[in-house]
């Protein structure tokens, strides 16, 4: 399915790598149309190499570069003009806000949805979701695309292999425990060894 649904993530999301492997696979299958900008790709790797000194910021840099090849489209511009007349409790989350306008997107996807509030976003026909909700949400509109998009997740962890189990639960640990649960019986489906075996 190709979708006109817009949803522009925020760089909480993208911190953990785990979740944030997941959330391009899904994007690729193409169940929505993901959104974000330089300045969410800058957020999530200052903070991380803030709180993980033993990575590089050049691996990172990889990584962001990659993300962007993978989706097309994925970057947000020209929406800096916007940030000045926005009110958020935290100015500096305007830039998220702004290019989440700009891109003409219908959801933010955040952990941090008090940073958001209805009366300050929803006049732009924007409302926030946390991650977790969202891919249950993306999982019922297409589950047989998301599972395809999770198998090619959990396969791409191939060195060295993950135990399925150990893929759920570090999903759940990352903050979406609810899809965690949702993909449990799928693991029939996990291969890491084409032989439907992990």
């Amino acid at each position: 399915m190709i979708s006109t649904f817009t949803a522009f993530i925020d760089a909480n999301v993208f911190y953990g790598a785990r979740l944030r492997s997941l959330v391009l696979f899904v994007a690729q299958s193409k169940i929505f149309r993901a959104r974000w900008s330089d300045e969410v790709h800058d957020e999530w790797v200052r903070n991380l190499i803030k709180n993980r000194p033993d990575l590089q910021e050049s691996d990172l840099n990889r990584t962001r570069q990659l993300m962007n090849a993978a989706v097309p489209d994925c970057l947000v511009q020209g929406y800096e003009p916007l940030i000045a007349g926005l009110q958020l409790p935290d100015e500096n989350d305007r830039h998220v806000l702004a290019a989440a306008i700009q891109t003409r997107a219908n959801v933010i996807v955040t952990f941090n949805q008090k940073d958001f509030p209805e009366d300050a976003i929803s006049q732009f026909r924007l409302h926030t979701k946390h991650p977790d909700n969202f891919l249950v949400d993306a999982y019922n509109l297409s589950p047989e695309d998301f599972v395809e998009a999770v198998q090619n997740d959990f396969a791409h962890y191939g060195k060295p292999p993950l135990v399925y189990e150990e893929y759920l639960e570090s999903l759940a640990k990352a903050g979406v425990p609810q899809i965690a649960k949702i993909l449990e019986p799928f693991k029939v489906l996990m291969s890491t060894d084409g032989n439907g075996e992990t």
